[in-house]
């Protein structure tokens, strides 16, 4: 801005008041534009200028599309049955666990059973059913039957149970429960307390002894119900088509609304940034439940014709074996996976797939290049976007690192921003004005996502809980009056615009004046441990400024050189960032996602009366590990012992 008034000024002054040609004019504006450090908008330009541009015609040819289905009152059951007139043989889903090929034809035939059978239950347009399965074809076929008929589909994490389990039934007012029989002794637990007028169907193998009594077996109903399409529901782009649970401050899970608008945007940013081709076939080893592996995943199926190879759990072990397979050209990954398929020995079948792609996020940047080589993977295809957010990101180019970009030559045609926080509270740091301050490239911020209700690429479309809505809203974030989407999520971008995942809000903390990354401290931390699970946190002691680092290890063994360990780390990590203190565990547990659970580690801290596990700290004046007995934790509450 100053820049640009500055050139102005030298204008006008240079022309009207020393009235000197226009040659000499044009190189005194050019030397005062490269003397300010306009050669660096030069570099940055010849370096971006392609990739920008084409990142902006996927952004215009995203919207275009989005615009025409709003119009047209499209949704993803119409979208999908146009998919089926043009491949109506073709493979549409395989399920791994049992080798069950399904066509479009046959999913469309199982989703129109499905929206009849819930029709003559009594479901109507504008009802909610849950769904509690493991992944499997049918879990596709039963949300994509609710939808043709309207019905609004709860999708629940495999992984909760009880009180966590409940609460999502409750809150979703589902007037139907769909489960998978492996889900069975679940349901069982929190049977007493449902709602008696709550349906129960049970899909997979049957045994009435180990379901509730009211429970009905749904997969010899559906084969008697018709398979036509019911009455098409008034539904239109920006209703919502279901509901996916995501982690919530309170510790239970909180319900993103995705609307139609919503499932094709996400699918279709993917699709044609990322130059997938309807040949593809993709590996989705992920949770159907979350939107990376039913949006990301199978949205590629519904929407483009590419066939999903559906796994029900990853397995390092079998990854490479199923691309094999299947002759997959697209793998997906999320969190660790990565880490998990590198920790597995070498194997020839690793060399014989026809994997081009690896599409996901969450690929930390120690071990980007050693997956992308060692798999012979040409493309890593990683990206940013939770399943509420407006703000999602795309590394269209492979940047090592990167999780997206936004343009610095035009960055307000995508109106996303890091703003400054302050990173203990994450609270915002506003100007005189009261508005956010913008970020410099590389300064650390929260990102952020201007929210604009009529722009289909900017809506939020929020949580079915307004509170839960309230807490992620911010006002007067790009300017006065408006409204923008917090992340809770610290990236940094770079000179080039290229942006890099830092932390999420809490997986952060600060020791010895400095802000430690739990997330670069867990990366160098396995990598020295042979690509062990490692989960870092901060934990208070008594009569410190901050949280000191902690490290749970997963060795099942026990068995840790210390010594070695403590002088590789010196080497590695700064003084601040090194763990004090140590916990080797038999196993981390982690998320549906593959995220390590830190709440109860940071509960139970370093206290050897709560932790049965092998403890450890850091002893400042032998400088190596030594085991945390009851007296030096005594030591340490008193302050006694220097850390």
């Amino acid at each position: 801005m100053l820049l640009g008034a500055s050139l102005v000024g030298v204008l006008l002054f240079s022309k009207l008041v020393l009235k000197l040609p226009w040659t000499q004019v044009g190189f005194s504006l050019l030397f005062l534009y490269l003397g300010s450090g306009g050669w660096r908008f030069i570099r940055v330009f010849i370096k971006t200028v392609r990739r920008d541009i084409f990142g902006g015609l996927v952004l215009l040819k995203v919207k275009a599309k989005v615009r025409r289905y709003l119009r047209e009152r499209q949704t993803v059951p119409i979208l999908f049955a146009s998919t089926v007139r043009r491949h109506p043989n073709k493979t549409a889903l395989i399920f791994e666990g049992t080798d069950t090929h399904w066509t479009f034809c046959q999913l469309d035939d199982y989703s129109s059973s499905v929206a009849n059978f819930l029709q003559a239950r009594g479901l109507a347009s504008g009802d909610v059913a849950a769904l509690f399965m493991e992944n499997r074809n049918e879990f596709v076929g039963l949300w994509l039957g609710m939808a043709k008929l309207g019905v609004e589909a709860a999708l629940i994490n495999t992984n909760l149970r009880r009180d966590a389990l409940l609460h999502c039934l409750t809150t979703s007012r589902a007037r139907a429960l769909v489960f998978g029989s492996e889900m069975a002794s679940a349901i069982c637990e929190i049977h007493a307390s449902l709602d008696p007028s709550l349906s129960l169907f049970c899909s997979g193998s049957w045994d009435p002894s180990a379901v509730p009594t009211s429970t009905e077996h749904l997969d010899p109903l559906l084969k008697d119900a018709p398979k036509h399409l019911p009455s098409c529901p008034d539904k239109g782009f920006t209703d919502k088509l279901f509901y996916i649970y995501t982690s919530g401050t309170t510790g239970l899970p909180k319900a993103a609304i995705v609307v139609h608008s919503r499932y094709y945007r996400m699918a279709a940013l993917v699709y044609y940034g990322f130059r997938m081709r309807p040949d593809d076939i993709v590996y989705d080893c992920l949770p159907l439940y979350h939107s990376a592996g039913n949006i990301v995943g199978i949205g590629q199926c519904l929407l483009h014709g590419m066939t999903v190879v559906i796994r029900r759990k990853f397995s390092a072990s079998r990854f490479w074996d199923d691309c094999v397979k299947y002759n997959c050209t697209i793998v997906q990954y999320i969190g660790e996976l990565c880490r998990y398929l590198l920790n597995q020995p070498p194997r020839e079948v690793e060399n014989q797939h026809q994997v081009r792609m690896a599409l996901g996020n969450g690929l930390r940047q120690s071990i980007w290049t050693n997956f992308s080589s060692r798999f012979h993977i040409p493309q890593v295809a990683e990206f940013y976007g939770a399943t509420e957010c407006n703000c999602s990101l795309g590394n269209f180019d492979s940047q090592v690192g990167a999780c997206g970009f936004n343009s610095r030559i035009l960055s307000s045609v995508y109106p996303i921003r890091l703003v400054r926080v302050n990173e203990d509270t994450m609270e915002l740091i506003r100007g005189p004005d009261g508005v956010c301050i913008p970020c410099q490239p590389g300064e650390p911020g929260q990102l952020v996502g201007r929210i604009i209700q009529k722009d289909p690429l900017r809506r939020f479309d929020g949580y079915l809980n307004q509170g839960a809505n309230n807490k992620k809203i911010a006002k007067d974030v790009f300017k006065k009056g408006d409204q923008a989407y917090l992340t809770g999520d610290v990236l940094v971008m770079d000179e080039l615009g290229y942006v890099y995942f830092r932390d999420r809000t809490g997986d952060t903390f600060r020791w010895k004046g400095e802000n430690v990354s739990t997330t670069e401290v867990e990366g160098t931390l396995s990598r020295l441990l042979d690509m062990a699970d490692v989960a870092v946190y901060g934990v208070e002691v008594p009569g410190t400024e901050g949280r000191a680092g902690m490290a749970a290890v997963a060795s099942p063994t026990g068995n840790c050189d210390l010594e070695q360990f403590a002088q590789v780390l010196a080497k590695e990590l700064p003084l601040y960032a090194r763990p004090i203190f140590l916990r080797l565990l038999p196993e981390l547990h982690k998320t549906g996602t593959y995220k390590f659970q830190k709440t109860e580690l940071r509960k139970e801290g370093f206290d050897p009366a709560m932790v049965k596990d092998p403890l450890f700290y850091l002893d400042a004046q032998k400088g190596r590990y030594v085991p945390l007995d009851q007296e030096a934790y005594s030591r340490i509450q008193a302050g006694e012992e220097k850390l």
